[in-house]
């Protein structure tokens, strides 16, 4: 199962989400590692979806700063500080943050000029201390909605959930 990387573009996006689960819930059966999960969630999620970057900015100051963590796509910024950027936002009111077109977000950081649109979604650990938040853009603006928020959210969940 670990060497299938799922090509999801063509499916809509309720079942692709739905299969990139079970996908994600075999290869991690038995791990119990942050850092491995974010490796390969941001692995099977840049190359299923054919996103411009993903990965995660983990957070190494509680309510300051986060650094990035696993990633797939061109070097990303380094650090955010809470409350900059999407990213930013999304850590300091720990919820998930859309944008359908970047440019028109104040304050965006702009680490590739190709992006787009953004979703960045809060993780939470097993104490729902916030960990970490995942970040999705893309090339094309109002590439994401409610069905990837939902479904990056309930993605998420696998780093508060008890594990063996």
């Amino acid at each position: 199962m670990a060497e299938v990387t799922l090509d999801l573009r063509g499916a809509p996006k309720a079942a692709a989400y739905a299969q990139l689960k079970q996908h994600v819930e075999a290869v991690l059966e038995g791990i119990d590692d942050d850092i491995t999960a974010m490796s390969t969630m941001s692995c099977l999620l840049h190359h299923g979806f054919g996103h411009l970057w993903t990965g995660f900015y983990r957070v190494v100051q509680p309510g300051k700063l986060l650094r990035v963590g696993p990633y797939q796509g061109t070097l990303g910024c380094l650090e955010i500080t809470f409350g900059k950027g999407v990213c930013g936002v999304s850590a300091a009111t720990r919820e998930t943050v859309v944008v359908p077109d970047v440019h028109a977000f104040p304050g965006h950081i702009t680490c590739d000029g190709r992006s787009q649109s953004e979703i960045v979604v809060p993780v939470f650990g097993k104490n729902r201390e916030l960990i970490a938040v995942l970040d999705i853009d893309s090339e094309h603006k109002a590439t994401f909605d409610e069905v990837d928020r939902q479904a990056l959210e309930e993605l998420m969940t696998w780093f508060s959930r008890p594990r063996a």
